[in-house]
């Protein structure tokens, strides 16, 4: 075959994409490599800027799925959830870090809570009764999602062991995305949920827990000087909820017709992208350390 006849199917040629996991793989790991660093900066030696960080990220992923229910006709109260996603953060850190100052951890987080759905609803009240229940529940849905489940993160700071705490579910939920990416990329053949997320294969979940339980394991014994057992729990639980953490955030992206939250970190897509898994986690690991680890 002659030149010009190649070189015409060469330009129409489809471009390849990054990576078998459909990722820009250098932009990824040099976005991940620079929010590890502030991550391993502040929750080594400032804990009040890694609150700050942790709500910066709330608030952030707050106005992804803000602007994915506009998508779908719902139009939550922002900038009140904004502001009741710092004030929920910053105030429960600080009754956490200080319990003797007389403010219960459970009453605060309550209240404020209470008052972000108070002022996310009375908001809403000039826009008049046209859509106010869609509207409502889209604001309810943002304040349950991220600003409650963002919550125990600081619950988890301001005890005894409160960095070590954060380190281990962090650490957990962070082996079970990269034994996951690596085992199914690999591996990966049978689809776990192709209509949710057709990425996601067994051969990826088997990596998540053979990299999640070590992890936990290692980590409840040598930080939180606890026995091996609660660290396989912790690890095997944050298998599951980072899963579903993955598969839920899946659901509401499929349901709004996008394939990313956003594209603010490249390689990524959004902040909700990369919060889904530590979001559903963050509970569960405040519940499981609180119980199992004295101090919490």
């Amino acid at each position: 075959m002659s030149q010009e006849h190649i070189e015409p199917q060469l330009l129409n040629d489809p471009p390849k994409p990054a990576s078998r996991a459909g990722r820009n793989l250098p932009a990824a790991i040099t976005v991940g490599v620079v929010l590890g660093a502030v991550l391993v900066f502040t929750l080594g030696w400032w804990h009040w800027g890694f609150t700050l960080l942790v709500a910066t990220a709330l608030c952030l992923g707050a106005k992804e799925l803000h602007s994915a229910l506009l998508r779908v006709g719902l139009h939550a109260a922002i900038v009140p959830i904004i502001i009741g996603t710092i004030a929920i953060q910053v105030g429960s850190y600080f009754v956490s870090l200080y319990p003797d100052a007389g403010l219960g951890a459970a009453p605060t987080l309550l209240a404020l809570l209470c008052l972000t759905v108070l002022a996310a609803l009375i908001w809403r009240l000039p826009g008049g009764p046209q859509g106010f229940v869609m509207d409502a529940a889209g604001s309810l849905f943002i304040i349950g999602y991220v600003a409650l489940l963002g919550a125990t993160v600081p619950l988890m700071l301001g005890g005894e062991l409160g960095r070590e705490r954060v380190i281990a579910f962090i650490a957990c939920v962070v082996a079970n995305d990269i034994g996951g990416y690596v085992l199914g990329v690999l591996f990966g053949r049978h689809k776990m949920a192709p209509v949710i997320s057709p990425k996601k294969t067994w051969e990826g979940l088997a990596g998540s827990v053979l990299f999640a339980v070590p992890t936990g394991i290692l980590l409840a014994t040598w930080l939180l000087d606890s026995s091996w057992w609660v660290g396989a729990v912790l690890g095997l639980t944050m298998v599951v909820t980072a899963t579903a953490g993955d598969l839920i955030e899946s659901m509401v992206k499929r349901d709004v017709g996008i394939k990313d939250m956003s594209s603010f970190l490249p390689g990524h897509g959004g902040v909700m992208d990369r919060l889904d898994s530590l979001l559903l986690s963050a509970p569960v690991a405040w519940l499981v350390l609180y119980l199992t680890v004295p101090g919490g």
